[in-house]
C-alpha cells in the first residue's frame, strides 16, 4: 500500500527547524522531569495510594503546578474531580513465619512476602493446606476444594489461573479477592498466594491493589509468599511446588494436600469502602473560535500502590514518570507562549492501579460530547527502558503516523511495535471511539510494582525524548493538523 505524505508532515518538518522557539520544546528538560519524579516518589507521598494522605499531597502538588502555570481549573472544585474509591491502610506489624517440625522460620516483608493491597486483618498460627489454583468450579468439572478440609486453616494457592481450560471454557477472572472469598466460604482463615513456579520468569513479590469484585473480607489476611517459603511449607510432603504445578497441569485435575506444617500470620489493615479521592484536571482554552470547542486530552495516572507496614512502593517509573511528563508538557505550552487552536485538557488520573477507576470516571463525567475529543494522549511508564513505543497505532493509524514521522525527523527512538484497543487509561477513551496514543518505553517493567522502582533507576535522556515526542505530537493535533479518524476496533 502506497504511503501518502500528508500536509501535517510537511508542516512539521518546517516547524521543527525552529522548534526551540516555536514549539515550546526548550521548556522540556530532563532535570525538571527527574526533579518532579523525585518529589512524587518520595516517602512524603507514601506510594500515592488513592484515599491516602500521601495521594492527596501528590494531587495537591500537581494542582499547585497547574495553578502556577495559569491553567484553567476544570474539576468539580477548582482542579479536583472527586469520586469515591475503596481504600485499605496497612499498618505495622506485618508478620509471616513458618513452623516445620517445631522449627520456626521468620520471613521478611518485601523480601520473602508481601501483602495484597486489600488484605484483611487477623492474627493466628494455623495449619496450611495446598489447594492448587484455588478454584472451585464444579460447573467446569474442577474443584480444588473437593475432598479437602480447610476449615480453620490457611490455604496456599497459585495466584494466577491455569493456562489450560476445562471443557474449553474460561475460568473467569478469579482475582485475588475472589479466590480469597472462595477460600473463606470453605472455612479458611487466610490465604497465601504463589506465583506460577513453572513460568519462565515467575512473577516477583509485587505490590498490587488490583483486587476484583466482591465484598471486602476484613478479617481475612491475603499474602503473596516466595517460592522458597512455599517449598519450606511443603517440606514434609517430599514435593516441591514446581512438581505440584506440573502434576496438576498434566492431568488437569486438582491435587490438594494437607501440608502438616503451620504458618504464623499477623496483619493490621484499616479498610474504607468509600474513601474520597480525585483526578486533577486543568485546561488551556483553544484560540480558534471554532476549534476551541474540540479537545485534546493529555493524561497519565498519578496513583501507585502505596505502602505496607513501612514498606514503600515508590512508583518512580509507574507512574510518577508519566505524571511528571504531563506537568512538563503543560509547562511547554504555557511558558512556550503557545496558543493552540484546539483546547487542551491536562489530567492526572487516580486509581489506574485498581482498575482504571479515575479515567473511567473522567470519561463518564465528560459533558462536551465524545465526538469533540479529537484525541487522547496517555503517558505511562516512560522513564525507564531503552527506546520508545507508541501503542494503539492499530486502532488509530493516522494518529500513530504523526508520532512516527515526528520521531523520524527528530529523535529516531521509536520502535515499530504497536497494538490496538487503547491500553491502561487510554482504554475508557478507546471504548468511546476516541483515537488514542499510549506513550511508553520498551523494556520498561524491570522494577514494576517493586520497592526498587526508584528515581535512581530512570533513564533521563530517554525520558526527555519521550516527553518531547508526546508534546510535539499533541501540539500538531492541538493546532488542527489532524482530523479525527474513525477508530478501528
Amino acid at each position: 500500500m502506497k504511503k501518502i505524505i500528508t500536509p501535517f508532515i510537511i508542516l512539521f518538518c518546517s516547524l521543527y527547524l525552529n522548534a526551540q522557539s516555536t514549539t515550546g520544546l526548550s521548556e522540556i528538560n530532563k532535570e525538571d522531569l527527574i526533579k518532579n519524579v523525585k518529589i512524587l516518589s518520595s516517602p512524603e507521598f507514601g506510594g500515592r495510594l488513592p484515599g491516602s494522605e500521601g495521594y492527596n499531597k501528590a494531587a495537591q502538588f500537581a494542582a499547585n503546578k497547574f495553578s502556577e502555570l495559569g491553567l484553567k481549573p476544570a474539576g468539580d472544585e477548582k482542579y479536583f474531580q472527586y469520586f469515591n474509591v475503596e481504600y485499605n491502610k496497612i499498618e505495622s506489624p506485618a508478620i509471616f513465619k513458618t513452623i516445620v517440625d517445631g522449627d520456626t522460620t521468620n520471613y521478611l516483608l518485601g523480601k520473602d512476602f508481601v501483602l495484597r493491597g486489600f488484605t484483611g486483618s487477623n492474627k493466628f498460627t494455623l495449619p496450611v493446606v495446598f489447594c492448587g489454583y484455588g478454584i472451585s468450579r464444579p460447573d467446569l468439572g474442577y474443584d480444588d476444594y473437593a475432598g479437602v478440609n480447610v476449615k480453620n486453616k490457611i490455604v496456599m494457592v497459585f495466584k494466577q489461573n491455569p493456562k489450560w481450560k476445562n471443557d474449553n471454557k474460561d475460568w473467569g477472572t478469579n482475582y485475588p479477592r475472589e479466590k480469597s472469598l472462595v477460600a473463606k466460604k470453605y472455612g479458611a482463615k487466610g490465604i497465601l498466594f504463589l506465583s506460577l513456579p513453572n513460568d519462565e520468569k515467575p512473577q516477583p513479590l509485587i505490590g498490587s491493589v488490583l483486587h476484583g469484585e466482591g465484598d471486602q473480607p476484613i478479617d481475612f489476611p491475603q499474602l503473596q509468599i516466595s517460592l522458597e517459603a512455599a517449598n519450606n511449607l511443603l517440606s514434609r510432603t517430599g514435593l516441591k511446588i514446581k512438581e505440584l504445578q506440573t502434576k496438576i497441569d498434566e492431568k488437569k485435575k486438582p491435587l490438594s494436600i494437607n501440608l502438616l506444617t503451620k504458618a504464623v500470620v499477623e496483619v493490621n489493615a484499616k479498610y474504607e469502602k468509600n474513601a474520597r479521592t480525585m483526578n486533577v484536571v486543568g485546561l488551556i482554552e483553544g484560540s480558534d473560535p471554532k476549534l476551541k470547542n474540540e479537545f485534546v486530552i493529555i493524561g497519565a495516572h498519578l496513583d501507585h500502590v502505596g505502602s505496607q507496614a513501612g514498606l514503600l512502593f515508590p512508583g518512580a517509573n509507574d507512574n510518577a514518570s508519566g505524571s511528571a511528563g504531563v506537568l512538563e508538557i503543560a509547562k511547554a505550552f504555557v511558558n512556550g507562549g503557545l496558543q493552540p487552536k484546539r483546547s487542551v485538557v491536562f489530567v492526572l488520573f487516580a486509581c489506574e492501579e485498581q482498575g482504571l477507576n479515575g479515567s473511567k470516571h473522567f470519561v463518564e463525567s465528560w459533558r462536551n460530547g465524545y465526538d469533540k475529543i479529537v484525541a487522547m494522549i496517555n503517558l505511562d511508564c516512560i522513564g525507564y527502558g531503552d527506546s520508545i513505543q507508541v501503542g494503539n497505532g492499530k486502532s488509530a493509524p493516522q494518529l500513530w503516523d504523526i508520532a512516527n514521522q515526528i520521531d523520524k525527523t527528530s529523535f529516531n527512538s521509536m520502535v515499530d511495535r504497536t497494538w490496538s484497543g487503547g491500553g491502561a487509561d487510554a482504554t475508557p477513551f478507546f471504548e468511546k471511539g476516541i483515537p488514542c496514543l499510549y506513550f511508553v518505553t520498551t523494556n520498561s517493567y524491570d522494577y514494576l510494582h517493586l520497592p526498587s522502582d526508584k528515581v535512581e533507576t530512570l533513564n533521563p535522556t530517554l525520558f526527555e525524548k519521550v516527553v518531547k515526542l508526546a508534546h510535539l505530537t499533541a501540539l500538531e493535533i492541538a493546532n488542527g493538523n489532524y482530523q479525527r479518524e474513525e477508530v478501528k476496533k
